[in-house]
């Protein structure tokens, strides 16, 4: 009888044993989940910050334009058209709505090609070009367009993060469940990419 008790109790300390590690491994695999699921909300909600520092320099960029055509008009009464297509594609950027992140950098890329041709007005207007305020609002936009450029980096380098979270193991199987899906990176359009002709 004493034999049968010891046996059993050996059984029993064994099977606490098998319950404490079963219940210490569930433990680990769920705060594991846990910890990778925090991670992917904290690596989408960064690309989203990266977003929203672009916004906030469009928005930037777009306050300065007004001022700067306004300037512009005194000097350059002659170039109604640039400064029509300035507006229009400022405004067209300001409809597009701010989920849409392709469709607001294609948006941006048209007005920055268009204030190039405010840029090079200054070349023909000797008098606009010697114009502190326009000076100005030229430094102010250059600076912008650097920032816009560098935010542009900072949400694509962010999306590859995210992205890769969400695309190799466990997070391929933890971001369906839980709709974490890819994000797109922000191209560069074709026109910029073409190397530039230069002659002698």
């Amino acid at each position: 009888m004493s034999v049968s008790l010891g046996q059993f109790k050996e059984k029993r300390d064994w099977m606490l044993w098998l319950i404490l590690i079963v219940i210490l491994l569930v433990a680990l695999v769920v705060i594991g989940y846990i910890g990778f699921y925090n991670g992917l909300v904290r690596s989408r909600n960064w690309t989203d910050e990266a977003w929203s520092q672009i916004d906030v320099q469009l928005k930037r960029r777009n306050d300065l334009i007004p001022n700067l055509v306004e300037t512009v008009k005194g000097y350059a009464q002659h170039e109604q058209a640039t400064l029509t297509q300035v507006i229009a594609k400022r405004n067209q950027l300001t409809q597009v709505p701010s989920s849409d992140h392709q469709q607001k950098m294609a948006a941006s890329n048209q007005l920055s090609a268009a204030l190039k041709s405010i840029f090079a007005l200054s070349e023909s207007y000797p008098d606009l070009k010697a114009n502190q305020q326009f000076g100005q609002l030229m430094t102010e936009l250059t600076t912008t367009e650097n920032k816009i450029a560098y935010a542009r980096q900072l949400y694509n380098s962010s999306a590859v993060n995210y992205n890769n979270k969400i695309q190799t193991f466990p997070g391929n199987v933890i971001a369906p469940a839980h709709n974490f899906q890819k994000i797109n990176y922000l191209a560069t359009p074709e026109t910029e990419k073409q190397a530039p002709k230069v002659s002698f």
